[in-house]
């Protein structure tokens, strides 16, 4: 699915987005190719800043990875048409039948080499199309957290086309959230000027992601600590159709006051 964000570089308005999949549509015109799509876009204004090509890129069936890798590759090829400059994907599980579930073949070294392989079957096709990787640190997944992260930056070198997408909510629990300020403010200083795109949504107390400003995420202070980074898309995730204009009003808020 792809994240739509308004067009611009400067404040948070201009840069705050959603994922289109919070508005699913049913007909061929509502739902359309890409061409199209992005002339939809451009009529409204409205950006397209990333554009998901996620799948389990190290599932043990090797056959359906080669697939997978060579299906991604295409779509980085058509992401221009979009105008978008970012494909998000995981790391990954060897989880047969979840791709965001944990395994404990996820830690093993045979793991964190297909992970290299599939990136480096990716990056290729990245360069030619002038886009940058994003991928996105998941609990479940190979990397898991912003030092896995920022080990796989360190490999793939300062030239790779490949970024970063933060989640913060990603690398918080229940039990971990008295500590959010400390860990967020190393994934930040970790990741830095790597971080390529934001996604915002919460924690709620039984562990499940839920929506902006229903969970126990103080969002005035994640907002301050996102002040550090690169002026990237900031992209609403896990929000309904009908609650998406109270999450824009609140982050809208909170980053006024945190400024």
């Amino acid at each position: 699915m792809n994240d739509a964000g308004r067009r611009g570089t400067g404040g948070l308005a201009e840069r705050l987005g959603i994922f289109a999949r919070t508005f699913p549509r049913e007909t061929p015109e509502e739902v359309a190719e890409v061409a199209a799509v992005r002339r939809a876009f451009d009529r409204a204004g409205v950006a397209i800043p990333s554009v998901s090509a996620t799948f389990n890129v190290i599932h043990p069936d090797p056959a359906r990875r080669a697939t997978q890798t060579a299906q991604a590759a295409r779509l980085i090829g058509l992401v221009p048409e979009l105008g978008a400059d970012v494909v998000t994907l995981c790391s990954g599980t060897r989880d047969p039948d979840d791709m965001w579930r944990a395994h404990p073949g996820n830690l093993a070294n045979d793991a964190w080499t297909d992970l290299r392989r599939t990136l480096d079957a990716l990056l290729e096709p990245a360069d030619e199309a002038g886009v940058r990787l994003g991928i996105e640190p998941e609990p479940g997944n190979v990397v898991r957290d912003a030092r896995t992260a920022a080990r796989l930056l360190g490999e793939l070198g300062h030239n790779a086309p490949a970024g970063i997408v933060l989640d913060l909510a990603n690398l918080l629990t229940p039990e971990t959230i008295s500590r959010q300020s400390e860990i967020l403010a190393e994934a930040v200083d970790l990741l830095g000027p790597r971080v390529v795109g934001i996604q915002a949504k919460d924690v709620a107390a039984s562990g499940a992601a839920a929506a902006v400003g229903t969970g126990l995420l103080d969002y005035p202070a994640v907002l301050g600590q996102l002040a550090r980074l690169p002026p990237v898309p900031l992209i609403v995730q896990d929000a309904s159709e009908a609650d998406a204009a109270r999450v824009r009003a609140d982050l809208l808020r909170w980053h006024r006051e945190a400024s």
